[in-house]
């Protein structure tokens, strides 16, 4: 009795752990994608996390575009963008402070580091 009252309770602990990890990735991050021939754009993301789904919005040079089936996992996510007709595929990881994303259209990756828009 004791040992499975002991299971229950550390159980609905790491339950209540675990979710707040990915619901503290909402709210907006910015950061700065540089390529590989040296040109930079500015990021801005607005994550709007509801369990396991991700939505929100990407600010891109053609204006704010929604995310489309974006998904959390643990601290880990995924997402694409569409920019004239082509889905930009974003996969990634929070750190609590900082959000690591890796963005790939065919065979061209990037990776940025995103921090907390204030």
């Amino acid at each position: 009795m004791k040992t499975s009252l002991i299971t229950s309770c550390l159980f609905i602990c790491c339950f209540f752990a675990a979710t707040p990890t990915s619901e503290r990735m909402s709210g907006k991050w910015t950061g700065l994608l540089k390529t590989d021939q040296g040109e930079e754009y500015a990021l801005l993301y607005n994550f709007k996390i509801d369990g396991d789904t991700l939505t929100g919005t990407a600010k891109t040079p053609k204006g704010i575009l929604p995310i489309y089936d974006g998904k959390v996992s643990g601290d880990s996510f995924t997402f694409d963008v569409v920019i004239n007709h082509l889905e930009i595929d974003h996969s990634g990881k929070f750190y609590g402070d900082s959000v690591g994303v890796d963005i790939s259209l065919g065979d061209q990756k990037a990776h940025a580091t995103l921090k907390r828009a204030e």
